[in-house]
């Protein structure tokens, strides 16, 4: 593997190359289409970017975190769309093939790398989003060693179209209350529910999830062992909001772009707007910004990569990243003018989509309250502050 700052840069191209492609250029017809974007989904399972963080023994890529953080990066940069597609199912296969049982992973990582096996992950529900100790889906051991699930979850990206579901469950009290269940479809009981009217990615498929007395197995249950489902869904998360804050710094790079070239094109009062002092002040700002974001995500993921506990690193990126892109993308409305509020730019596009990466994988404010809480326990210099 061909590797500079610390991710594959053969990888990294070839996401890029088909980005430029299918992608950049089209993402607006893409999203206006009422058709699902079946051969994008195809293309990014060609590319093998469903098995980004599964073992390469069952299949996978195997790869580290820089190296997926920077493909969450080009894939934003060029629809946000198709982090979406992405995000979830990787923090779910990362789940499987560090904390599953054997069982679990030969019978279902092969099937996930390929993408022939969507996984969705099953943590919101009508009670508690962020605060994941809130949750009221219950998973009771019966006599005969089976569980009866009951619960209902809102909110789940791909919902629809996984054909499987990590689901954080209660199974006890206090610090090992929680546990996870790996679900495929087609359980009696188990059934999607409304559909979320998003105001971006129309082609995600964010929806209910209702467990009506659904009856699973001992062998469904991630690793085999109760009471370790919350520690090992935060760990995934850690890898999620890297992933998540990567996503947004490709959106704002698409923004800057976007901003750039419009500024160079458009004229007035007999001049490009990009000679004007107040549009050249916003795009400075975007840029160091961006650039700023970026590097966080990058220290953030080799931080991850190290096996060191990433909470504080993982929020500060997705906080500063989110913070970031959700700024850029107003300011790109704003020089636009007018036609930043019209869908034949990208540019609204970009506002739509943008505070997506405030509100998931823990909303921006959990990640302050996350930071602050290390920072009183000094707990600073472990990331050498």
């Amino acid at each position: 593997m061909a590797s500079v700052q610390g991710y594959d840069v053969e990888v990294v191209e070839g996401v890029r190359r088909f980005v430029e492609r299918e992608v950049l250029g089209k993402a607006q017809a893409l999203e206006a289409d009422e058709v699902y974007p079946s051969h994008i989904v195809k293309g990014l399972a060609g590319l093998g970017l469903f098995g980004i963080c599964v073992p390469q023994v069952y299949g996978g890529l195997e790869l580290d975190i820089p190296t997926y953080a920077k493909l969450m990066e080009e894939l934003g940069y060029g629809w946000t769309t198709l982090n979406c597609f992405i995000n979830g199912h990787c923090s779910a296969s990362s789940i499987l093939a560090k904390y599953g049982t054997e069982a679990q992973r030969t019978s279902l990582l092969p099937r996930m790398a390929s993408g022939e096996l969507r996984v969705a992950i099953a943590l919101t529900e009508p009670s508690g989003g962020s605060d994941l100790q809130a949750i009221r889906t219950s998973a009771t051991r019966l006599p005969d060693g089976t569980y009866r699930l009951r619960g209902n979850k809102i909110f789940i990206t791909n919902g629809e179209r996984a054909g499987a579901v990590v689901v954080l469950t209660r199974t006890g009290r206090g610090k090992s209350a929680f546990s996870l269940f790996v679900i495929e479809k087609g359980r009696a009981g188990f059934r999607v529910g409304a559909h979320a009217r998003t105001m971006a990615h129309r082609h995600v498929d964010v929806t209910e999830l209702n467990f009506d007395d659904v009856i699973v197995s001992a062998d469904d249950l991630v690793g085999g062992v109760e009471g370790s489902g919350l520690a090992q869904m935060l760990d995934a998360l850690e890898t999620g909001r890297i992933a998540m804050a990567a996503s947004a710094v490709g959106l704002a790079r698409s923004a800057l772009k976007s901003s750039v070239d419009y500024a160079a094109e458009r004229s007035s009062f007999g001049q490009p707007i990009g000679q004007h002092q107040a549009i050249q002040g916003l795009l400075a700002d975007m840029a160091a910004k961006t650039a700023a974001a970026r590097a966080l995500v990058h220290e953030a993921a080799q931080f991850k990569a190290q096996g060191q506990r990433s909470d504080m690193m993982a929020g500060m990126a997705k906080l500063f990243a989110g913070e970031v892109c959700a700024e850029v993308a107003l300011n790109c409305v704003r020089i636009h003018g007018g036609s930043g509020f019209v869908s034949d730019f990208p540019a609204e596009r970009y506002y739509r989509e943008a505070p997506y990466f405030i509100l998931t994988e823990g909303s921006n404010e959990i990640q302050r309250t996350v930071i602050a809480r290390r920072l009183l326990k000094g707990d600073a210099q472990a990331i050498g502050l």
